[in-house]
């Protein structure tokens, strides 16, 4: 028996996109460290998404959207339960160290989220809801608790950028005898410094002076 005639294809519906938001705040992620941030345009996105920038623009409106979702996506690997659980030294201690690990594996990016308003970014303002909530718990007065985070924040994040410094940033090279104060503490603590990163220990050296100007701070506003 011959077979009848093949049945015509059934058109069905269109493939599943294969843009998403998740989809293109990865790619974006992986073009700026690929690339660094002006390395980022809608053009070159949609390049190394492989569509068409008509196809980008019908999920993305601009790339400042794009960048603060790359924002919130980057916040999310910042730990900061420890402010529900821990007193409020310890769980400072603990977000700073998340966070700056976070940025300086994000290296690129530092200058760009350290201005990026956070309006409408539901995981950087659930991180800033949580550590003002710890913050609060701990009797700091409200007017205190966003000023205190942006000081942290701006050590956090230069704490992040010098750990990408060179080792020898500070050598004074053939001109070491000029200036022999700077060069013998520079080589004194590197040799205290021992197995720890110099930007490690200036990290911690830094973040338990700052704790110790908030803990100053909080007991004068106490009376």
């Amino acid at each position: 028996m011959s077979a009848g005639p093949a049945s015509p294809r059934r058109a069905g519906r269109p493939p599943r996109g294969v843009l998403s938001r998740d989809s293109i705040t990865a790619a974006a992620l992986t073009l700026i460290e690929d690339e660094g941030y002006e390395g980022l345009t809608m053009s070159a996105l949609a390049r190394r998404l492989r569509v068409a920038p008509s196809a980008l623009y019908n999920h993305a409106a601009s790339k400042r959207e794009v960048l603060g979702w790359v924002q919130d996506h980057v916040m999310t690997m910042v730990d900061f339960s420890t402010f529900a659980e821990e007193p409020w030294e310890d769980a400072v201690r603990e977000w700073a160290r998340s966070y700056r690990t976070v940025l300086a594996r994000h290296g690129p990016l530092v200058p760009v989220i350290a201005v990026m308003p956070v309006t409408d970014a539901a995981e950087t303002l659930r991180m800033y809801e949580e550590v003002a909530r710890g913050f609060l718990a701990a009797g700091w007065p409200e007017a205190l608790i966003v000023p205190s985070i942006v000081a942290l924040e701006s050590f956090i994040f230069g704490s992040a950028l010098d750990v990408a410094a060179p080792s020898d940033i500070f050598d004074s090279g053939s001109l070491g005898p000029h200036f022999p104060v700077f060069t013998s503490a520079v080589r004194t603590a590197r040799e205290a410094d021992g197995a720890r990163s110099a930007a490690d220990a200036a990290f911690h050296t830094g973040l338990e002076a700052m704790l110790d100007g908030l803990r100053a701070q909080l007991a004068a506003s106490r009376g």
